[in-house]
């Protein structure tokens, strides 16, 4: 039975092509001190020579979270990350109907081993000094590290972006990178030591010519609300 049967005389020729459903992923990762976002370089049209963020069409063979989660682990090599759903929006490809469902996730840069492929290269770009984007990903990038920054202050969510074990200067520098601003490092130690979230492992490791730093962990590497 045709699907258009049951509907009002002429509407079915106005309805235009089905939207095309995608998902995106804005990956961030610490390096160089500094927040940074994975975006591939698109080799064919449309936005042809320009980056984009990871993703692709949904089939609906797989639930869109499994859809991110296999993107993610494609681009990056890395699993078990943190990976939470943005947000749902319409038309950010301009060319045609298009749905995309954006999530972002937080990656420990010794963890990643990015793509080699000379099609399509991944490479990490820093959040603050972005080249053109492809599909509006600017807009989709911004609202990615306001939600970031704003679970700084009420979760434990950096521990994507550290290994099991750290100092206090790694885990500040997670911060300010994060928050676009230097801490002060008296305050800073406090608040995280008086929070909970984490704990001294009685490790300690070298940092250039200093004594040795000793070495902290989360609580719980899972979300937690302070």
């Amino acid at each position: 039975m045709s699907r258009t049967r049951d509907l009002p005389l002429g509407y079915a020729r106005h309805m235009g092509p089905s939207p095309v459903v995608a998902a995106i992923v804005v990956i961030f990762a610490i390096l160089d001190d500094g927040l940074q976002v994975l975006l591939v370089h698109r080799s064919a049209e449309p936005e042809r020579d320009k980056w984009a963020l990871p993703g692709g069409r949904w089939d609906g063979s797989e639930s869109l979270e499994d859809s991110a989660q296999r993107k993610l682990l494609g681009e990056t090599g890395a699993s078990d990350l943190y990976l939470e759903q943005l947000f749902t929006t319409s038309n950010l490809d301009a060319t045609s109907p298009s749905v995309a469902v954006a999530y972002f996730a937080l990656v420990e840069d010794s963890s990643v081993r990015l793509r080699q492929d000379r099609e399509w290269p991944p490479a990490w770009h820093r959040v603050d000094a972005l080249p053109g984007l492809a599909f509006r990903n600017n807009e989709v990038i911004k609202q990615a590290v306001e939600r970031v920054r704003a679970k700084l202050e009420y979760t434990n969510i950096a521990y994507g972006l550290l290994p099991e074990e750290f100092t206090l200067r790694e885990l500040q520098t997670v911060y300010q990178a994060i928050l676009g601003e230097a801490l002060d490092r008296r305050n800073f130690r406090k608040r995280m030591l008086s929070a909970g979230l984490i704990e001294a492992t009685g490790g300690h490791r070298r940092e250039g010519a200093h004594r040795p730093a000793l070495l902290y962990r989360f609580v719980r590497r899972e979300p937690v609300f302070i």
